[in-house]
């Protein structure tokens, strides 16, 4: 077997590094990091609590990045003094651990090189996720479950936090529909390749007579709104309509009416949360979902670009973008990017990097193509 050509190998590192270091612009990035430190040292910064979260969040976001990018710079450095040293002294321990971190770099810088395709105008926001069964009957709505535990458990493993508006549960199993909060950044960038309909294929763990069932989901994707986006409601065109919360199986979850649903009359969307104690909580919860959709639609001239940025999707047969078949094979297979896994399980237990990697480069290219 030929020799690994490290050299050429770091070489190419470099290159690639260089070009991410271009786009990222770590030149503004440190300046930005410099004056977002100043406010948060002003004595006066939680005056606006608000604003204070937007502050602090948003350095602690540029901190990561910047770190991100300089630890894994320093990783290659510290393998090409590896492998130098291994070579000059035949030191086939140390060519050996060189080889094995040259591929986990290989794999960072990958990964690194996918978020520099993130520059859509709401690329860097946070993520509202929807999920709602679609055909399939009780199989859809245990499918919908299984999807929503998929992405908190991607969520869970990157140590990003998720905040639940609302579940409503369906009667036998599962869920009809939920939406939750993904609050870290690049989540709407990460995740809105997601959005569309998603297929399950399995022995039924409902059907008396074990037979297979395909079932359906329906994956929606929104950015969440930052105080400089315009979206101004007035009263007169939203409905509110409260109720009692209730979980599995109809169980109340209190005896007061502080679930909350907000009708936009104009446009028909129709956002719900329950997940909070108090009524008001709840409304504002709500609000905060309903804006997000409304940005959705302010911003897509065209239907095209809706269905791009929120998922025009019905959730049934002809319009699935990834299968998740558990019998009488184990797969799952992105139908855009080709893309799959023998390993269902893990996928469903949130290892979904490798779909999220791809589905990105596949976006870049159709909007490169569409261009």
């Amino acid at each position: 077997m030929a020799a690994r050509d490290f050299e050429s190998e770091i070489k190419q590192l470099q290159a690639t590094m260089g070009t991410i270091e271009k786009v990222l612009d770590l030149g503004s990035m440190r300046a930005e990091i410099a004056a977002l430190g100043e406010q948060v040292a002003a004595p006066d910064l939680w005056d606006d609590q608000a604003n204070a979260q937007r502050v602090t969040g948003r350095l602690s976001a540029l901190q990561g990045e910047l770190e991100r990018f300089t630890s894994l710079a320093s990783r290659i450095e510290d393998v090409e003094a590896l492998v130098q040293l291994g070579q000059e002294e035949s030191d086939a321990d140390s060519l050996a651990e060189a080889e094995a971190e040259l591929d986990r770099v290989h794999k960072s810088v990958e990964q690194l090189e996918v978020r520099t395709l993130l520059s859509g105008e709401y690329d860097a926001r946070e993520a509202i996720v929807s999920i709602r069964a679609g055909a399939g009957g009780v199989d859809a709505a245990d499918f919908a479950e299984m999807l929503m535990r998929m992405y908190t458990r991607w969520a869970e493993r990157n140590n990003y936090s998720v905040e639940v508006f609302d579940t409503s549960y369906a009667e036998e199993a599962g869920l009809k529909s939920a939406t939750f909060a993904v609050h870290a950044p690049y989540a709407y960038g990460t995740l809105s390749v997601e959005a569309g309909t998603h297929r399950l294929v399995r022995i039924s763990p409902f059907d008396n007579q074990g037979r297979r069932q395909t079932s359906f989901a329906a994956v929606e994707v929104v950015p969440v709104l930052e105080q400089t986006d315009e979206i101004d409601i007035p009263d007169e065109e939203i409905r509110v309509d409260v109720y009692r919360s209730g979980g599995p199986g109809g169980q109340s979850v209190n005896t007061t009416d502080s679930a909350v649903r907000l009708t936009h009359l104009p446009t028909g969307v129709v956002v719900s949360c329950q997940n909070e104690k108090s009524q008001l909580q709840n409304k504002a919860s709500a609000m905060v979902v309903l804006k997000a959709k409304l940005l959705a639609l302010k911003k897509a001239e065209e239907k095209a670009q809706l269905d791009e940025l929120r998922g025009d999707v019905q959730a049934s047969w002809g319009d699935q973008m990834r299968n998740y078949v558990l019998n009488p094979y184990q797969m799952v297979k992105d139908l855009r990017t080709e893309v799959e896994s023998g390993n269902p399980q893990a996928v469903l237990d949130g290892e979904i990097d490798s779909f999220l990697e791809a589905g990105i480069r596949w976006r870049r290219g159709a909007d490169s193509k569409s261009g």
